[in-house]
C-alpha cells in the first residue's frame, strides 16, 4: 500500500521558515518524480514544486521561486520542502504527491499557517 505522510507544518510568523518532510513507503521511491502541492481555504490544489526521481531537476511555482527549496533522500525514502520568507498567502494544507500532477497519489497533508 502506498503511503505518504507529510509532517512539519505549524503556525509561523510572516518572514519565518518551516521545513516540511514526507515519509514514503509501499513503492519504489527512487523511480518516481515527487511533488509538493498545496490547497488554500476555498481554492483548488496548486503545484508548489516537483523534483525528478534522481533529484537533479527541480521546478517551482512562480509564487514560491527563490523562497522554497525541494529536496529528497532516496536512501531514506524521504521528500523535503524548505520554506523561507513565508507569507500569509502561503497558508494552506501541504501535500506530498507521487508524480507531478494533481491526480498522483497523495497522503495526509500538513497544515501551514502564516500569521502574526
Amino acid at each position: 500500500e502506498v503511503q505518504l505522510q507529510a509532517s512539519g507544518g505549524g503556525l509561523v510568523q510572516p518572514g519565518g521558515s518551516l521545513r516540511l518532510s514526507c515519509a514514503a513507503s509501499g513503492f519504489t521511491f527512487s523511480v518516481y518524480a515527487m511533488s509538493w502541492f498545496r490547497q488554500a481555504p476555498g481554492k483548488g490544489l496548486e503545484r508548489v514544486s516537483t523534483i525528478s526521481n534522481g533529484g537533479s531537476s527541480t521546478t517551482y511555482a512562480d509564487s514560491v521561486k527563490g523562497r522554497f527549496t525541494i529536496s529528497r533522500d532516496n536512501a531514506e525514502n524521504a521528500l523535503y520542502l524548505q520554506m523561507n520568507s513565508l507569507k500569509p498567502e502561503d497558508t494552506a494544507v501541504y501535500y506530498c504527491v507521487r508524480g507531478s500532477t494533481a491526480t498522483g497519489t497523495k497522503g495526509q497533508g500538513t497544515q501551514v499557517t502564516v500569521s502574526s
